[in-house]
């Protein structure tokens, strides 16, 4: 905190501590491992830039427009004063009479009052500066500090929002155009007002022809430079918001406040690439499935008043209650007719959309559409470009959904997307939804009777069953397939596989519910979330989707524990390195929580469900055959599901209401939450060879299939509920 002077007399200037021993409020900024910015916390954006790693073009940019006799005066430009003078008198070029060491004097330490004393004083401090600092220090303060608007403090910081690049990769033009800021950062940036920054870059460039710092060639060529500034917030990537967030926590929970203002920076374990790919296929997903279940309606309904200006700004003011949700804007609809909208966005742009674009909102164009549906003026409606600049209809998704994807060798996050948007719910699925995990539990009840002798070739009967109140403790009950069919004798590959409720339930009746439940603890999932019943087997428990990719990376990789973690290293302004994460634990360092034959069987069983089974899709859309996972779906479908993995990673998509309701009665794992695990491992396997499981010791094809060794011989692992009929026709057919 620098201290202020109101006005202090030339006796009583303050000490110069604050710029000899300069500690800027640098944000706590968040990255991929990669070197992507995914989150920046903190009042103001700043960096710190020394002196010598300032490009010259940058430094003389500034001063051509600023202070150009900076490093002749000494810290009073009294031609400069007589200067300005002089253009206020004639008309000519407005400029200011402070020089930069006034105005670090100023900033530093004094308020904005323009009174006598306080300009005595700030003159006075500007030579008591001069005196204590070198030019170049002083420049460096300068531009670190100043104020160049969209809370960017500093030149670095500046190059970064505005151009999305490092302040030693600007153009002579873009250079140009931050000198131009400190007069007016707010009202002339060029996020702000374009045409006002260009304006006033396009006199800092004359300035630097005037002072033979450019040519009349570099003049020519910045001035018709095609400049593209980002907009608004587009200096980071927002694709990662969730788990910049959790950083933030993490960080806060250590330093408190200082972590805003120290200059904290984190580096993530997530790949920018595959945050990228995961967040584009969520989103896509889930508009994919509202699409499907129909428009709603508008977001809100107004009364458009008739004089043009008082409409105007009932419109401004609606609209920025919908911020944009990345490609989904909202809009006011003008005017409607069956066959056209007309319509005005958020920044007073005015669009059309066409028949095509409203052929999904049809109904709420209709005459006798319900009040609630309707779309006319006043309507606030979402609306989306297509590529060919052609706009529809569109609207923000009611459903909740969430992805992981972890290195399953290091436990380390590849990508996390906790919601459809982080704006509009903050709730991050991945890791605070507790959501029964339906028909995905079943590999771990498979891989629990592997261990008490049963085998992929293991027959079961499919067929309808009855749990009395002896068993159940309770009332009767009857589980049911899905689809109601049942094929009589089936192997359990095949069962799982098909995902079949009934066997499922039978073979953990073999094995008992005690014995299951147990069992899962050994994946790391909660057994007070768990229940102790039959029903164990449909996934009536609850889990969180990293906790269930967490489970799954012990099939993935042979049969080890991994621990999730996202932060991989944390340094501060100075580089000094405040957190590390230790180096990946060796084989022989890792906790193997399950037999490597075991681990070994499962996944063979798991590769099936992609190939043959309810995940067939991922093999056919991905056109390889080294996939493994599970769909699941709960009970009425509130849930959709798949977890599965292929090589090092590990991923997990989940899609459900946040007030848990059906999804809807042909809605399955397979429809919703399979697409986005399928959309984000296209890009994550693209570069990646097919890889091939090696067999561990102790197992061996019997029939066909995978057996444990010491199981080879033992008669429990043939066949469940069969009579002894219907286990001799097996044994011709199988």
């Amino acid at each position: 905190m620098v201290p202020v002077v109101q006005a202090a007399s030339p006796l009583d200037l303050p000490s110069l501590e604050s710029l000899t021993d300069y500690r800027p409020k640098i944000p706590l900024r968040v990255y991929t491992s990669d070197n992507v910015l995914i989150g920046e916390f903190g009042q103001e954006r700043r960096d710190f830039v020394a002196i010598k790693d300032i490009p010259l073009i940058q430094r003389q940019a500034l001063l051509a427009i600023e202070d150009s006799r900076f490093y002749e005066h000494g810290g009073v430009d009294y031609k400069g004063v007589m200067r300005a003078v002089l253009a206020d008198l004639t008309g000519g070029l407005k400029q200011g009479a402070s020089t930069i060491t006034m105005q670090v004097a100023r900033d530093f330490y004094l308020t904005k009052e323009k009174l006598f004393s306080r300009k005595l004083t700030e003159v006075m401090l500007a030579y008591k500066i001069e005196r204590e600092l070198t030019k170049d220090q002083i420049l460096e303060l300068y531009m670190n500090q100043v104020y160049l608007g969209q809370r960017a403090y500093g030149f670095s910081s500046a190059a970064r929002v505005y151009f999305g690049k490092p302040l030693k990769d600007l153009s002579l033009a873009q250079a140009a155009m931050l000198a131009g800021l400190p007069q007016a950062p707010s009202s002339i940036n060029p996020i702000a007002n374009l045409e006002r920054a260009k304006q006033r870059q396009h006199l800092v460039l004359k300035r630097m022809r005037d002072l033979n710092y450019i040519n009349e060639a570099q003049y020519q060529a910045a001035l018709k430079e095609n400049l593209h500034v980002l907009a608004e917030g587009q200096s980071i990537n927002n694709h990662a918001a969730y788990a910049a967030e959790m950083v933030r926590q993490s960080i806060y929970a250590q330093f408190k406040e200082e972590a805003y203002t120290r200059g904290i920076n984190v580096v993530t374990t997530l790949v920018s690439t595959d945050q990228d790919a995961a967040y584009a296929a969520l989103r896509r997903q889930v508009l994919a499935y509202d699409q499907r279940h129909g428009y709603r309606g508008p977001q809100e309904q107004v009364t458009l008043p008739r004089d043009a200006a008082e409409r105007r700004k009932l419109v401004e003011a609606t609209l920025q209650k919908y911020p944009a949700s990345d490609t989904l804007l909202s809009a006011m609809v003008l005017s409607a007719t069956p066959k056209s909208v007309h319509a005005v966005l958020a920044d007073g742009t005015g669009i059309d959309i066409l028949p095509n674009g409203l052929r999904w909102a049809a109904a709420a164009l209709s005459k006798k559409a319900p009040a609630a549906l309707r779309i006319g003026a006043g309507s606030v409606i979402r609306v989306e470009k297509d590529g060919k600049g052609h706009w529809s209809i569109g609207q923000l998704p009611n459903v909740g959904a969430g992805f992981v994807s972890l290195n399953n060798q290091t436990g380390a996050y590849r990508a996390l997307v906790g919601g459809f948007d982080f704006n509009t719910s903050e709730f991050n699925h991945v890791t605070q939804a507790w959501r029964q995990p339906g028909s995905a539990i079943k590999p771990f009840i498979y891989s629990a009777a592997l261990e008490k002798g049963y085998s992929p070739g293991t027959l079961v009967n499919d067929a309808p069953l009855t749990l009395t109140h002896e068993e159940t403790g309770g009332a009767p009950w009857e589980p049911q397939n899905d689809d109601n069919v049942y094929d009589g004798s089936i192997t359990l590959r095949t069962a799982l596989a098909q995902s079949k409720n009934v066997p499922s339930v039978r073979l953990l009746r073999a094995i008992t519910p005690p014995y299951a439940h147990e069992f899962l603890a050994r994946f790391g999932f909660d057994p007070a979330k768990q229940p102790v019943n039959y029903t164990l087997a449909l996934g009536t428990g609850a889990v969180t989707p990293v906790q269930l990719a967490a489970a799954y990376s012990v099939f993935a990789n042979g049969g080890f524990q991994i621990n999730p973690y996202l932060i991989q290293k944390v340094t501060d302004t100075r580089g000094n390195v405040l957190f590390e994460a230790p180096p990946p634990l060796t084989a022989a360092q890792s906790i193997r929580v399950l037999d490597a034959r075991n681990a070994f069987i499962t996944d063979s069983m798991l590769r099936e469900v992609t190939t043959s089974g309810t995940g067939a899709s991922a093999s056919q859309q991905l056109g390889r055959h080294d996939l493994a996972g599970k769909t699941g779906t709960s009970s009425d479908a509130f849930d959709g599901w798949f977890a599965g993995y292929s090589g090092a990673t590990t991923a997990v998509a989940w899609m459900g209401f946040d007030d848990p309701r059906s999804l809807g009665a042909h809605e399955f794992g397979a429809t919703l939450a399979l697409p986005i695990w399928i959309d984000y491992m296209r890009v994550n396997l693209a570069k990646q060879p097919v890889s091939t499981p090696v067999p561990p010791a102790g197992v061996s094809l019997v029939q066909g299939d995978w057996v444990m060794d010491e199981f080879m011989n033992t008669t429990t692992a043939r066949s469940i509920d069969l009579d002894p009929l219907q286990r001799l026709i097996d044994l011709f057919r199988f």
